[in-house]
């Protein structure tokens, strides 16, 4: 789904990342995380944090640009998907399934055995995209977040190891 000559990589994200990520965040959410809760998640030893950067392979030597990421925990048997970014340009281009992909296997490798999210009722493509992964609504949280908008939770039952 890339653009011909653009290899997708993912990596873990570091401190040099967090600058990106923020810009990354503010341009993706109308009510993003802010600097310090990603640093946070950077130094959390259960929390990860996936960097999708697309790679030019035209031997040009242009750097990677990291087009998305996604903050994940894995604490026991769950797998919780806490944020997931796209940068505007680089959408409807596999970014948040390959990183989603990602985070699901990882989980699965260390044992979960659901994983669980909420997005937020208007999110619409975020909602089609977890649905085509086998993610299923769970509840509505009304009221859920700051603006007073609803959270739809979903789940997606794991292979656990699988």
């Amino acid at each position: 789904m890339t653009a011909p000559g653009i290899v997708l990589r993912l990596r873990r994200a570091g401190a040099p990342d967090l600058p990106c990520l923020v810009e990354l965040e503010r341009a993706a959410h109308s009510h993003p995380w802010s600097e310090e809760q990603l640093r946070r998640e950077l130094g959390n030893g259960y929390a990860a944090i996936l960097c999708a950067e697309e790679v030019p392979q035209d031997g040009e030597g242009r750097p990677a640009t990291i087009d998305g990421f996604i903050v994940y925990w894995v604490i026991h048997d769950e797998l919780h998907v806490l944020d997931v970014v796209t940068a505007p340009a680089a959408r409807r281009r596999g970014v948040g399934r390959a990183l989603m992909v990602e985070a699901i296997a990882d989980g699965n490798g260390r044992g979960a055995a659901r994983a669980l999210l909420e997005v937020r009722r208007s999110n619409a493509p975020a909602i089609g995209l977890y649905r085509s992964l086998g993610f299923l609504h769970d509840t509505i949280r009304r009221g859920y977040y700051s603006d007073g908008e609803d959270a739809v939770l979903m789940s997606l039952a794991l292979d656990r190891g699988g």
